[in-house]
Parts: C-alpha cells; structure tokens; sequence
C-alpha cells in the first residue's frame, strides 16, 4: 500500500474535522456550491466523483472475463454474496436499527435516509480497493482481476433496478430517472472511458499503463479528500448538533461488515477453496464501491441529506474494517488447503 492507501483512515477523520470547521465557519461558501447542480447533480462533487472512479476504471480489464470459467466456484461465491445476501442484509439490518432499535433517537425522515444510505453502500460491490485487500493477502492477482470484471459488468444492468427494489420496500421514493442517470454517469461512463484509455495506452508499450495508473493515483486520492471535506462541511450543523449520528450509523455498517464477511469465509472454507482464491472473494463481497455509493445518494437525496451521510460514514468505517479483516485472513491460511 501507498503512503496515502496506508493511512487513509488518518485522512478521513482530518477531513472529517476540516469539513465540519469549514462548514460552520464559512456557510455560505458551501451553500453556493451546494446549488450548482444540474438534473439534480452537483458538478462540483460529480467532478471530484470521476476524479476518484476514472483510475480505478482503467484498472478493470474485460478482457480477463475469457477465464471466467477456470476457478467457477469462488466467482460464484463472490457473486452470490453480492448479488444475493449482502443487499438484503445490508437493507433489513438498517431498517432493523433505524425503524427498531434507534426509533426513539433519529426522526422517521432521518431513519429513512439513513436507511436509504446503507442500501445504496449494500448494492455497490467494490472495485479499486478490491486489489490492495488481494494484494495485502496474498490472493492471486489475475483471478481477483476477473472477479472485479464480472461484477462491474454486472452491476452496470443490476444496481439500479437492485436498489430500486430495496429502496422501494424500505418505503423510500425512488426517483427512478435520477437513478439511471447516476448509473451512467458513475458507472458507464466512467468503464467506457476506462476501456477506452486502457486500450489505446496499453498500445504504447508493456509498462505504460502501470505508469499512467501510478501518475493518476494521486487524483483518485486527491478526488476523494475533496469530497469527503465538501460532505461534512454541508453535513456541519447535523453534526455538531447530533454528533451521536455517526455513532449510530457506524454500529449496523460494522455489524454488516463483519457478518459479510464471516458468512463468505465459512462458504468458502465449506467449498474447499484456495485460500488466494477466498481470501479476495470474501474481500469483495464485505467491502463497497463506496464511491459510487456516495455520488447516488447525493443526486438522489441531496448533499445534505442522511443518505450521503451515512454513504460518508461508510468510508470512515470500511478502511480500519477492512485491514483487521486482511489480518484475520492471514493469521487463519493454514485453515484452507
């Protein structure tokens, strides 16, 4: 890992704080850029979005889906634990604690949203992150990179109507224009330009694509600190007034996160996996495209709204998560063949 992969989590929290204090300081800075927005997207946060998805896209090659079919089962059970148990995990527990536990404590509108947040995070598997988990566990690089194919292809005709549905049966109006709009606009659009760029600058010798990803890594980086300072300072007087919202959103993320990812540690080992094939397939079915997850909730609910709060806070939670997890996954390898 990077300088800034290795300590990410040291720059949310900083980003946490500077947003908060720039939101509180200087409110009418962020109102103004609140409004930019067309067919309820803002474009300042759409800019910083594909300053984030653009290089992890050019990462993905479709071109490896062809072995699709030489290690089926840990495709199938990173598929199955997308696709078929962590959305509706992921929806029933928000509304176990929003509608349930915590009613008492955040108003039905709030809950909503909240709820709302989680779905979005629960219906959008990761991408980039995916290969520093495979990396850091020592999984087999070229099978992680067909998995991340297969479910980015996937999630391209899925995640709309998928988090439709959820969000439906939450009792959550779904906008169903703003939905596919943000579909293309984070995830069609920025594959296609990834292909493309993948394409024509692989042409130009062996390592140009490795150095290109390298010089644009920064961006990424530079995209998503960005965001978070924006999210927090319109999120700012929420905040302050009801810090215990962070609380009460990280507990059901955290419990989402961990039971994900025992579930398809356990079906992997009962499947008699490799541990560099189930170490990765389990990282992808526990951690979340959490980028995309938080441009959605913007178009759909707006930067002030609990659901890109509660996208937000699934950003703060997934990095700490997810390296106790990798280190879980290598003190247990003698535990698969």
């Amino acid at each position: 890992m990077g300088f800034f992969e290795r300590y990410l989590s040291l720059w949310v929290a900083l980003c946490i704080i500077a947003g908060v204090t720039a939101g509180s300081l200087a409110p009418e800075v962020f109102t103004a850029i609140a409004s930019l927005e067309v067919a309820h997207v803002n474009l300042v946060v759409a800019v910083l979005i594909w300053l984030m998805i653009y290089p992890m896209m050019i990462q993905v090659d479709f071109g490896a889906i062809k072995d699709v079919g030489k290690k089926p089962k840990g495709l199938a059970l990173t598929l199955i634990i997308n696709w078929l148990i962590k959305p509706f995990t992921m929806a029933l527990l928000g509304w176990l604690f929003f509608k349930g536990f915590f009613a008492d404590w955040v108003d039905p509108q709030t809950a909503n949203e909240y709820i709302a947040g989680m779905i979005l995070l629960g219906v959008a598997p990761c991408t980039a992150m995916v290969f520093v988990w495979s990396h850091l566990t020592k999984g087999d690089a070229n099978y992680t990179l067909v998995q991340v194919s297969v479910n980015d292809l996937i999630m391209i005709f899925a995640f709309a109507p998928l988090a439709g549905l959820l969000l439906g049966v939450s009792d959550i109006t779904v906008p169903w224009d703003t939905l596919l709009l943000s579909v293309v606009l984070y995830v069609v659009l920025p594959l296609v330009a990834g292909v493309i760029t993948r394409k024509v600058v692989s042409q130009r010798g062996e390592n140009a694509l490795p150095t290109l990803v390298d010089k644009l890594k920064p961006l990424s980086m530079i995209g998503l600190l960005a965001t978070l300072v924006l999210l927090f300072s319109f999120q700012a007087t929420t905040i302050l007034e009801k810090p215990q919202s962070i609380v009460l959103i990280a507990i059901p993320l955290l419990l989402q996160t961990y039971g994900i990812f025992a579930i398809a540690y356990f079906l992997a080992k009962r499947m008699g996996l490799p541990h560099n094939v189930a170490a990765p397939a389990c990282m992808i079915g526990t951690s979340n495209f959490f980028e995309l997850a938080v441009a959605v909730a913007i178009s759909l609910f707006g930067l002030h709204s609990g659901a890109a709060l509660a996208t937000v806070v699934g950003v703060l939670v997934e990095v700490p998560v997810m390296l106790s997890l990798v280190w879980f996954a290598n003190r247990t390898r003698h535990w698969f063949a």
